[in-house]
This record gives structure tokens, sequence and C-alpha cells, in this order.
């Protein structure tokens, strides 16, 4: 069993090398410890290399000379921190093994199930692009892996505060705090180039999987390796009741309904008057008097993604 946190020894001959990250914070990793990561895919035909990271550092020392299959195991916060580190890089493929709450990446890849399991399937797998989204912004420059908005849910966001930690009570409220007092001011979207009618949206969402936060499916048919972003609007002239939203969400009809419309983008320019935006599970806070441009694109194929095959 080669096993190491300090360095990667050479894998045994007919063995592929390969990086696991495991995050022992994350959902359910009380159900499964390294070793039984490790031994699962040494099971597959790989030579693992288990590095701990408890830190920010840690995970830049991990992946800094990592090759082959990169394993992450956690939930989407440590799958973005690895994947964010090997965007662009040649050579690298990801593997995701969910262990998280929403788990949105691994599910719009169509991995799920039990740590073991989902590393079995891997024992019969294809290799995929996986886009990511850019965003160039007063506050900076980002990366995304599922999406970036403002609006409602970014407010909701950012009333919540994830870096307070995780509370259903807290959500509640900010939910409650938000919707209460929500009054969108008209937008003038550039899409691809081409500047669209100013109107109050009371959602907009640039989707690169087809959920976010907590399993939103706000774009039901994204697909992060076609080289294109989901915009998702809901006007907020025409929106309906909340209960309709949550109803359609529970159905996984939400672009269903007469207030959202979707559209593909390579390209969306956004009119930034100080809102708040989040991306991915990050919050950027609200400015007040501040005025520039988001601008979103997709990165077609930042990242290369192990998938399962269908039917294995």
């Amino acid at each position: 069993m080669t096993v190491t946190s300090s360095g990667v020894s050479p894998a045994p001959s007919g063995r592929r090398g390969a990086t696991l990250i495991f995050n022992a914070g994350a959902g359910g990793s009380e159900h499964c410890t390294p070793d039984d990561l490790v031994a699962a895919l040494e099971g597959i035909g790989f030579s693992p290399v288990y590095r701990s990271t408890a830190c920010e550092a840690d995970l830049d020392a991990a992946l800094a000379d990592a090759q082959g299959a990169v394993f992450v195991a956690g939930g989407d916060g440590t799958v973005r921190a690895a994947a964010l580190r090997l965007a662009g890089r040649e050579g690298v493929t990801l593997g995701v093994i969910p262990m998280g709450t929403a788990n949105n990446v691994a599910r719009t890849l169509g991995v799920q199930g039990a740590p073991l399991d989902v590393i079995a399937a891997y024992g019969r797998s294809e290799v995929r692009a996986f886009d990511l989204g850019r965003v160039e912004a007063p506050w900076g420059e980002d990366l995304f892996l599922e999406a970036c908005g403002c609006g409602a849910f970014a407010d909701v966001m950012a009333e919540y505060d994830p870096e307070a930690g995780k509370s259903p009570l807290r959500a509640v409220q900010a939910l409650t705090a938000t919707l209460t007092n929500f009054d969108p001011s008209p937008v003038a979207l550039c899409v691809d180039g081409v500047p669209e009618p100013e109107v109050p949206l009371a959602l907009l969402e640039v989707m690169n999987t087809n959920a976010t936060g907590p399993r939103l499916r706000l774009a039901t048919h994204a697909d992060p390796g076609d080289g294109l972003l989901d915009v998702v609007r809901i006007d907020a002239g025409a929106r309906e009741g909340l209960l309709a939203y949550l109803a359609a969400l529970a159905r996984d009809e939400f672009t269903d309904l007469d207030s959202v419309q979707v559209s593909r983008a390579g390209v969306v320019e956004i009119p930034y008057v100080g809102q708040a935006f989040h991306v991915d599970a990050e919050v950027r806070p609200p400015v007040q008097g501040a005025s520039g441009r988001v601008r979103i694109e997709v990165w077609p194929g930042a990242l290369s993604v192990l998938v399962p095959l269908a039917g294995v």
C-alpha cells in the first residue's frame, strides 16, 4: 500500500499513480476513513498517495506537483478548492468522491452513492471536459464551478453569511428578512455582446452545473461540458409566489415556470451598482455607491473529470 502524507512514491508496475485529498470534516466522512478510500482505490488499479490537508497551504502543497488522477473526497467546498488549483493544468484528471451535503458538482456529473461504491464505479470510467466560469468584477477576479449570480438568492446568502457556519435557523431568518423587503432594480444585461432591455430581475444566476447552494436545481438541463453557461432569470414583474417556486424546485420543474427564462451564452455582462453577488458558496457583499460591471464568461474544458460509464 503506497500511502504517505509528505510525498509521492513511484507506483508499482501496472498500477496508475493517484493523489487522494480527503476532507475529514465533510458530511458522512465519519463512515469512511482515508485507509478505506486508499484500499478501494488500490482495488481498481491505482496506487494512491493520501495527502492530509488541514488548511489552504496544505492543499497548495498537496496539489503543486500532482499528476494523473486526483481524487477529492468531500463536499462542494472541498471539490471547489481542489478544482481551482487544478484548472488549466495538463495531465491531471479530477475524480469526485461525494461526501458532503449538497454535492452539486457530483450530482451534475451523475456521480452518486456511498464513497466506496463511487470508487468501485470509477473502475470503468471515462474522462470528460468540465467547464468553469470566469468572473471579472470591481471586487476582483473569480472562478466558479457551479454558479455566480445576484438577486434574491445572493441577497439571502449575504444575509445568512456562510462564513458564520451552517445553521437552519439562521437560514430561515435570512430568507424571511430578505424576501420581506426585496425590491429588485432594473438590470440591462448584455448576453454574447447583444444588449437586452432593462428589466427588474428577482433572480439572476449564471449556471455551469444544474444546481447550486442547498441543492437548488435552477438550471435543470445545464451541461458543464458544453462550452456554454446557462443564464437563469426571473422577471420580477411576472414573479410567482414563493410556494410556487418551492414546489417547482421539489418537482425539478423550475425552468418550466412562466416567470423563469433560461438561455445559454458564452459571455454575460451585468451592470454593477454595488449589489450582493455570490460565487459558488462564497459571498461578495454589497458595496454602497459602487458602480461598474461584472463580466462572466465560460472557460471551456478548464478541467478534465472522471465519470463512471453509464450502466456500470
